[in-house]
């Protein structure tokens, strides 16, 4: 079963190589890496090439501008759609997703349809984050999973692994969001379709090298949409 992990990357040049190498180094040949490039101008979308040129397990899309993690990632589903691919993974490319975490999200989805690398279970947690970030996080998580009445942990963390029927399912030209609430949505409209899935811990660490581009816009989109999936459904 041919697998891929989309990285999305905007300004990742120091942190590509490395990421790229770890990753390699737990996952058997048949997983993929599909870096998609947002036009970073610090050369993270060169870089991509030079390394994709000597590996064959490494892919790159390049995109023309900044428009958005749910985008990128959308734009990476339907590049691993076309090319074959029966898994697809979402994965940060800063080491906030410990590489570590990815062969056993990738035995768990042989059992489920779609699987949460969660920080709000039991063994999961966070490393190196202020008191307000935490509260950002496990609040938006309890925030979404009381409005929206379903039992994820985790509705807001991005490690995430998925077998191609369930994108597939979701129909991604109807999805709403574009930041980080892309999460939030995807997980519900998956937990509505009724496809199984399994949490499993993880410890989040905050990121090695550049910024965090979490934002106030970004939160207030979360907030935002989270009613309006409820409404809907």
């Amino acid at each position: 079963m041919a697998s891929l992990i989309v990285i999305p990357t905007y300004n990742e040049v120091e942190n590509l190589k490395p990421i790229l190498e770890a990753v390699l180094g737990v996952t058997p040949e048949t997983v993929h890496v599909l870096v998609t490039d947002d036009g970073s101008p610090d050369g993270t979308g060169k870089l991509a090439d030079e390394i994709a040129a000597k590996n064959p397990r490494v892919h790159v899309l390049h995109r023309s501008k900044k428009e958005g993690l749910g985008p990128a990632y959308i734009a990476g589903f339907r590049w691993g759609f076309e090319h074959g691919y029966d898994q697809l993974i979402e994965m940060d490319a800063d080491f906030s997703h410990n590489p570590k975490y990815l062969p056993t999200m990738l035995q768990l989805l042989g059992q489920y349809d779609f699987v949460i690398g969660s920080r709000n279970v039991a063994g999961g947690g966070t490393v190196n984050w202020g008191l307000s970030r935490k509260i950002i996080s496990r609040g938006g998580s309890l925030y979404a999973r009381t409005i929206l009445s379903a039992p994820i942990r985790d509705f807001t963390g991005g490690f995430n692994g998925w077998n191609r029927k369930v994108l597939e399912g979701i129909d991604l030209d109807t999805l709403e969001a574009g930041g980080y609430s892309f999460q939030i949505e995807l997980k519900y409209r998956a937990f509505k379709k009724k496809f199984t899935f399994k949490e499993f811990p993880i410890i989040f660490e905050d990121r090695r090298v550049g910024h965090s581009k979490m934002s106030s816009k970004i939160v207030v989109e979360a907030l935002s949409l989270v009613p309006r999936l409820r409404f809907k459904a």
